[in-house]
């Protein structure tokens, strides 16, 4: 047996890393719940109280995912979000008791990519978290174009840029996502169900207004007047498409 053949049976007999979570909750319950729900074969689960603790955990190491209860003390999760945002694409889910519209949309502002609600069942929780990685782990070996144009959109898909009439728009790791598979698919018109599962990577849960919010706030800083769209169209009674020949 070469010495080549040896090694590669080494690296491939290892178990990946764990991936690291970091959970910021003032309610101790919902921190043992998640710790035993996460396999610590896998995860590598870091439970924080508040906001402040949750950024100086942040800023001691690397994190591939973050949950941010809303309701904490000192920071909340909003603000925290933002701090962290500022610095790193790392996926943010905010988790909530409140899964009103103006908690959601204060959430996305702020920059987070999703929510969860309070209370949550353990199977899901675990399948937010496997279906985020996995997206991310997608998003990094991305087949499709790395370019892609439409009117005055254009998307660097390395870069991780977007650009509207020649002006960078800032937007958040989900935003992106999204405006890049319905720019993509220029013309394609997408359920939410699709576009649930496509983009955010599973199932679509029928009580959820995560697409239209996303929608909303993209709407927000690609639009001339987003309240009169003429690039990111709704299909009344089907979902959403991007216009093909629309110039924003």
């Amino acid at each position: 047996m070469s010495l080549f053949h040896r090694t590669s049976q080494r690296a491939a007999d290892q178990p990946p890393p764990k991936r690291r979570i970091l959970v910021a909750d003032d309610d101790p319950s919902i921190g043992r719940l998640i710790q035993t729900a996460l396999p610590a074969q896998q995860y590598e689960t870091v439970v924080v109280a508040n906001g402040i603790e949750a950024l100086e955990a942040f800023d001691r190491g690397q994190f591939d995912l973050v949950f941010l209860d809303v309701m904490m003390p000192f920071v909340d999760g909003f603000d925290a979000c933002e701090r962290i945002r500022a610095k790193s694409d790392v996926p943010i889910v905010i988790i909530t008791a409140r899964d009103g519209t103006d908690d959601v949309v204060q959430g996305f502002r702020r920059g987070a990519d999703e929510y969860i609600t309070k209370p949550f069942k353990v199977a899901e929780f675990v399948a937010r978290v496997e279906a985020i990685l996995r997206r991310v782990d997608m998003q990094k070996s991305r087949t499709a174009p790395t370019f892609v144009q439409v009117g005055d959109l254009a998307i660097d898909a390395i870069a991780h840029k977007v650009s509207v009439r020649g002006a960078e728009v800032k937007l958040t790791p989900m935003e992106f996502e999204l405006l890049y598979f319905l720019a993509a698919n220029a013309g394609q018109v997408f359920t939410r169900e699709v576009l649930y599962r496509e983009v955010w990577g599973y199932e679509y849960i029928g009580e959820t207004n995560l697409v239209d919010v996303c929608v909303r706030r993209l709407r927000e800083k690609v639009e001339v007047e987003p309240s009169k769209p003429k690039l990111i169209l709704t299909v009344r009674g089907v979902g959403y498409k991007l216009e093909r020949s629309s110039s924003g």
